[in-house]
């Protein structure tokens, strides 16, 4: 396994959606206690996780929510984890976890299957800018 940072939760994204870019900078906006870092599914970084974690994201098109050495988590799972870091109003999305995952999924799914039509795809990952560099893994 690869080095990664001590007490990070770590987001794996799709690179070159428009929708997962954006929602990283939100997240980064969002993470008034530094608890993230990020890393893209085509990285070489991402492309280590997930061969550790064992998930094959030709078959798993998802946001990956990796805790070292505890737990991961994909699709709406991971996108509700995710958004509980944030406390205040935030804390209301826990309330959507009391529904069935395979309902939670279906969702996230027909969002994720229509990403890039509904918002676009760049043609290369996000390149950070060098005040969020630190936040990024690769």
């Amino acid at each position: 396994m690869i080095e990664l940072p001590e007490n990070k939760k770590i987001i794996l994204f799709d690179g070159v959606c428009n929708l997962c870019n954006q929602s990283v900078l939100r997240v980064i906006k969002l993470d008034k206690k530094d608890i993230f870092r990020f890393a893209s599914l085509q990285s070489e970084t991402g492309k280590k996780i997930t061969e550790y974690l064992k998930i094959d994201i030709s078959k798993t098109d998802s946001i990956i929510l990796f805790e070292p050495n505890r737990a991961y988590y994909i699709k709406s799972s991971a996108a509700l984890k995710i958004i509980g870091n944030f406390g205040g109003i935030w804390e209301v999305s826990k309330f959507l976890l009391v529904f069935p995952i395979f309902i939670r999924d279906l969702v996230y799914d027909i969002i994720a299957k229509n990403r890039y039509k509904w918002f676009g795809k760049k043609n290369q990952c996000i390149i950070p800018t060098s005040d969020l560099l630190s936040k990024f893994l690769d």
